[in-house]
């Protein structure tokens, strides 16, 4: 609560998540709607965002588009925690033969841009949105694997892991109980990180027509229907690429915030340790 960036931020996401939620009773239009006798009509009380050059409300599919693009967004980022908690923690874990196996696939992954093997995985599985979010988690798995492995090789090292092993824990119950506690503070901020990359992502890729499909609301979608009205009407573009930014930028100054005060703490744990054994 001291820190009144972070209160600051954490109000302007719950404006975007309540935006989200409660689309259907803040947007003052069905977002689908055509009305080409309307098309393209400038900002008024009706409409405070103009209408598209389909006569459907800016406003009401802007705030439609905030909801599948956090959708989209939080499927990815769960699906990648997923694939790559368990990669990396049996990799971690297991060691030997597994580890070596696992962490050559993950090189092979992280030898290709992300971009450029998403644009790969929808070439084989599709278009749609489902296939973008699993061709962006996998190409993003391999490096959340890596560390997740690392934070997991240094973990069962502790003398708690050594005394829960003595005493007969089971390793998937060391593993969920002592391990995992740890690899999860670390790897949900480092997500939180993500979470604008991973964005930008899904509104590239809709924009090129390999994600979210028109008449979908969605704002790479909108960017991409208003790309041909550029000249005569910027602002079908400017309104959902200024939504885009705002939420990008929360989310990476979120993630940094709480990367600098885990960072702190971290230090400050072993600093204090350090001076108990000196």
């Amino acid at each position: 609560m001291k820190d009144k960036g972070l209160i600051i931020l954490f109000s302007l996401l719950a404006i975007i998540i309540l935006s989200a939620l409660f689309a259907p009773l803040i947007a003052p239009y069905n977002p689908y709607d055509v009305d080409l006798t309307n098309k393209f009509a400038p900002v008024t009380s009706s409409h405070i965002l103009g209408t598209d050059h389909l006569g459907r409300d800016v406003f009401s599919r802007i705030i439609y588009g905030t909801r599948m693009s956090l959708i989209s967004v939080l499927a990815t980022i769960l699906l990648v925690l997923f694939l790559s908690l368990i990669v990396g923690s049996i990799a971690g874990f297991r060691g030997g033969l597994f580890d070596s196996i696992l962490m050559r696939i993950c090189d092979v992954f992280l030898t290709f841009p992300t971009f450029i093997l998403a644009l790969f995985f929808i070439g084989v599985l599709g278009v749609g949105l489902i296939n973008v979010i699993i061709a962006i988690a996998l190409t993003h798995w391999a490096w959340y694997a890596r560390i997740v492995r690392s934070i997991v090789l240094e973990t069962k090292q502790k003398n708690y892991v050594t005394a829960a092993k003595c005493s007969g824990s089971s390793r998937l119950k060391i593993v969920l109980k002592h391990i995992m506690p740890k690899v999860l503070s670390q790897v949900i901020i480092l997500a939180t990180l993500d979470l604008g990359h991973m964005m930008l992502h899904v509104a590239g890729l809709s924009f090129l027509g390999l994600g979210v499909q028109a008449p979908t609301a969605e704002w790479g979608v909108m960017i991409n229907d208003a790309a041909p009205y550029i000249r005569e009407h910027p602002e079908l573009m400017i309104y959902p690429g200024i939504c885009i930014f705002i939420t990008v930028a929360v989310f990476n100054s979120i993630g940094e915030k709480l990367r600098d005060r885990y960072e702190t703490k971290e230090f400050s744990s072993s600093e204090s340790e350090l001076c108990v054994k000196s």
